[in-house]
């Protein structure tokens, strides 16, 4: 399945999410299938998962100093009906000397990363802030989940 990396963050996130879900769901599935999807964007620049570590620096080189988006899609195919949501949340990076980048990528925490880095890691440490759901930054934006699926907490 091939995920799209260029277009408006929202509609590339929600589209692969909705390809990712289509291609485990089939006719007979009774239960619900999830597919999500995080994108980084910075403007209308996405970063997606870097193929190698001179990419990853580029990016987090492009991200550092700045504020930019993760914004998720959600995808979620039931029987009945398929439903779908995003959720987007800002995160400020901090500035980082050229060694302290180098280190970080040595940890390898940027491998199959959106914008090449991991909050719920070492990458916390990029972070000056975050405006949003922390849990979105990390790739499954709960809040936007039980609002499209509220029955998920119910008994």
């Amino acid at each position: 399945m091939a995920e799209l990396e260029s277009g408006p963050p929202e509609e590339v996130a929600l589209e692969n999410a909705y390809r990712k879900a289509a291609a485990a769901a089939s006719p007979a599935d009774e239960l619900p299938v999830l597919g999500v999807d995080t994108v980084v964007a910075l403007g209308a620049r996405i970063y997606g998962k870097p193929r190698d570590r001179a990419q990853a620096r580029e990016t987090l080189q492009a991200l550092l100093g700045r504020r930019h988006a993760v914004v998720s899609g959600i995808c979620l195919i039931e029987p009945e009906r398929t439903r779908t949501a995003a959720a987007r949340t800002l995160v400020e990076f901090r500035e980082l000397d050229p060694d302290a980048l180098e280190a970080y990528l040595d940890i390898g925490e940027w491998r199959e990363r959106a914008g090449g880095y991991a909050i719920q890691g070492r990458g916390a440490l990029l972070v000056r802030g975050i405006e949003g759901d922390y849990l979105n930054v990390v790739g499954l934006p709960v809040a936007a989940l039980l609002d499209l699926c509220p029955g998920l907490i119910a008994p």
